[in-house]
């Protein structure tokens, strides 16, 4: 039996809304020039206010080697975005009073109780010293538990991550043994001292399923997916739906985007662990649903995923002391992308708009795949966006990022 696909969100008049139809299409022009200009395979941007449709543009191929163009119901690796749908079943856990932020990451996951820092050294011989306090699950929300990333190639430690085979994107093997095994490693600082992006949603998926006693795919699905009607986001790509399947492209300098995991046969079919952090493939709809239930305060078509104020402890700045991203984190693009941003609990969030240059609301939450996807929500003026392409790496255009929430943001005319 196939899986019905979401149909697609109904599109309401822009100037109901509050947004001038004109200037928003400033904003389906942008997204359509990366197919225009060679630089992207295919897109599909989504932006919305209240909840409702006020623009939806798709462009382009899915498929490039299939010719299939890019559909309502296409499905997409969205990578990292993963991660914030996972943060979400953190919190319910945290709602039921079965996980408290300041618990210990050890208290679900023993592995983690004697943890090293990296304090010198190399990746063969590295010099650590004992942690001055255990990681906690707010760490891991903030990213600032001190693990990494083997994509990364700032530390000894990713090195580190690499020599001991954990790649966050290797398929095959259990989120148990994944996660056990990257308790053997240092950590590249002490625990709620910097911003390092890391596997830490990884981790947390672990704990989700440990806690809820599920495993964490299963978890997920009832906490989270099946909740918000979000029929298409899976981890494993099911034969029935592989027809939607986009393929996914590498940035090649001075020539077309290089196939890398064609839809039809993409790695995405077979079993794998989970990854919280981000294994996930999902649809436009899907993803537009889960966006809808954070502005609305955690509520979508009378189901409550979490609880308003939760939400909104979601979108605070939880970095150490208050600081932004581009105090206490290791860069992540470009030196002073994340300038006037902080970072929530599974999201980064606006700040200081006036600082960082940026045309965005203080409030927001966002953030980005690896496969050049991203979203924003923003509570404070009810808007949320949902871009979708498949471009490896996410640095390559990463500036669409502000860009899109600058196009989206000069609409708005209530």
């Amino acid at each position: 039996m196939g899986h019905a696909p979401t149909p697609g969100p109904d599109m309401h008049d822009p100037a109901d809304l509050g947004l001038d139809p004109d200037r928003l299409q400033r904003v389906a022009d942008f997204a359509k020039a990366f197919v225009d200009d060679g630089h992207m395979v295919g897109t599909d941007v989504l932006v919305a206010r209240h909840g409702k449709v006020v623009l939806r543009s798709t462009v382009g191929l899915a498929d490039r080697e299939q010719a299939v163009p890019v559909a309502d119901d296409s499905l997409w690796r969205i990578f990292s975005m993963t991660k914030p749908i996972t943060s979400v079943a953190v919190m319910q856990l945290v709602e039921e009073g079965r996980i408290r932020l300041r618990d210990p990451l050890s208290r679900f996951l023993p592995a983690f109780a004697d943890m090293e820092v990296f304090v010198g050294g190399t990746a063969d011989e590295p010099e650590t010293v004992p942690v001055e306090r255990p990681i906690t699950v707010a760490d891991l929300l903030t990213h600032t538990a001190g693990l990494s990333y083997s994509i990364l190639n700032q530390h000894p430690v990713d090195e580190m991550y690499r020599r001991a085979g954990i790649d966050a994107l290797e398929r095959g093997g259990s989120l148990a043994e994944r996660i056990d095994l990257l308790a053997t490693l240092p950590l590249r600082h002490q625990p709620g001292t910097r911003w390092s992006y890391s596997m830490a949603t990884d981790v947390l998926g672990r704990v989700v399923e440990v806690v809820d006693g599920r495993p964490f795919d299963e978890a997920l699905h009832a906490r989270v997916l099946e909740p918000l009607g979000m029929v298409d986001t899976v981890f494993r790509v099911s034969d029935d739906r592989l027809d939607r399947m986009t393929s996914c492209y590498a940035f090649t300098p001075g020539a077309e985007p290089a196939l890398l995991d064609p839809g039809p046969t993409t790695g995405f079919a077979d079993v794998s662990w989970p990854s919280g952090g981000g294994g996930l493939v999902s649809s436009m709809a899907d993803y537009h649903r889960f966006c809808t239930a954070l502005v609305g305060g955690g509520v979508l078509d009378g189901r409550r995923i979490l609880g308003s104020r939760t939400v909104r402890q979601m979108f605070v700045n939880h970095l150490p002391g208050g600081a932004h991203l581009d105090e206490v984190g290791d860069p992540l693009y470009t030196p002073g992308f994340f300038t006037g941003c902080g970072f929530g609990l599974g999201l980064a969030t606006v700040e200081d708009p006036a600082r960082g240059r940026l045309q965005a609301t203080r409030g927001e939450g966002s953030w980005g795949g690896m496969a050049s996807t991203a979203f924003w929500v923003d509570p404070a003026e009810g808007i949320h966006g949902v871009f979708l392409t498949q471009l490896l790496p996410s640095s390559t255009h990463v500036s669409l990022r502000w860009d899109l929430r600058t196009l989206v943001n000069q609409a708005l005319v209530d």
